[in-house]
């Protein structure tokens, strides 16, 4: 071990489960971000360890906990780890760890398309596995973990590893969904969409008012509120509720109109997207008749 600090003196509102020794395997965005809100919420992290000895020492430093040199350190001082490399590192550092000493240890990655099947072999090796996924963005190393008190969290795997984290992060205030690791794929595409997929959306929204004159800051700051209290009604009233718009209203018109001035492009994904709102409509609105709307959106 070759860390600055040590976890001897730790922040009060020490909770359940987070008494067992936490290591994290990966000192990027996720690995710092939950170890800084693992050590505010008085969980006992030792620390990391990082491919880069660089990254671990910032890590390090920014939790107030130690960097190891080797893996082997950091899996001998754990009694829980957390995998949070890329998606694409899981499987080669478990092929690693399994050939260390592990008895009675929780192993955990972050991945949210991978399962807890990453973990080849574990069930004969006396160690409990799970993949924990949380629910957030993490656009920041260094302050991402200010958000992990709204996050929504899900774990699936092996029940000794489900259920100690689900009670460590239950007992953080957090909110725990346990789900099949079969879906996994399916729920990060769920989550992409929601999440990076808008983003694109709003893109291609703010990049039309470029064309009609606007500077990206203007289309952002002109669209804000419309884009905010847009989210805010799905969130308090849900999809159909919150739906607008001519296609809601069946104003084939004005949405011809749209269609024509759009690149071939864009116009493929107006059509996208508009199908689905379409459907939204219908169920909106179950007595309106909205095939003269379908057919706009699957004409070429």
């Amino acid at each position: 071990m070759s860390g600055r600090y040590s976890n001897e003196v730790r922040p009060d509102g020490q909770k359940e489960g987070g008494s067992m020794r936490i290591g994290i395997i990966g000192a990027g965005r996720v690995g710092c971000s939950l170890g800084k809100y693992f050590r505010l919420k008085g969980a006992h992290l030792v620390g990391y360890y990082d491919a880069s000895a660089e990254a671990s020492k910032e890590a390090a430093e920014f939790t107030q906990t130690d960097y190891f040199e080797t893996l082997e350190q950091l899996v001998r001082e754990s009694e829980i780890l957390f995998i949070t490399t890329p998606d694409t590192w899981i499987v080669p550092v478990w092929e690693e760890i399994k050939e260390l000493s592990l008895t009675n240890q929780i192993i955990c990655h972050c991945s949210g398309a991978l399962s807890s099947d990453s973990f080849s072999g574990s069930d004969d090796m006396g160690v409990s596995c799970c993949s924990v996924h949380p629910m957030l963005p993490f656009s920041n190393k260094f302050s991402s973990y200010e958000q992990l008190n709204k996050a929504f969290f899900t774990v699936e795997g092996q029940p000794r590893a489900v259920e100690v984290i689900s009670r460590l992060l239950e007992a953080f205030g957090n909110e725990v969904c346990r789900i099949d690791g079969a879906c996994k794929p399916k729920y990060h595409a769920a989550a992409s969409i929601l999440s990076n997929h808008v983003i694109a959306v709003l893109d291609t929204g703010y990049r039309l008012l470029e064309e009609c004159g606007f500077s990206r800051e203007e289309a952002v700051c002109a669209t804000a509120e419309l884009v905010r209290r847009n989210v805010e009604n799905v969130l308090e009233k849900g999809c159909e509720e919150a739906l607008t718009g001519p296609i809601e209203r069946m104003d084939t018109g004005t949405v011809q109109k749209h269609l024509d001035c759009l690149s071939s492009e864009d116009a493929g994904l107006y059509r996208v997207l508009g199908s689905r709102l379409v459907d939204l409509a219908e169920k909106k609105h179950p007595g309106q008749d909205y095939d003269e709307m379908r057919l706009i959106m699957e004409r070429k």
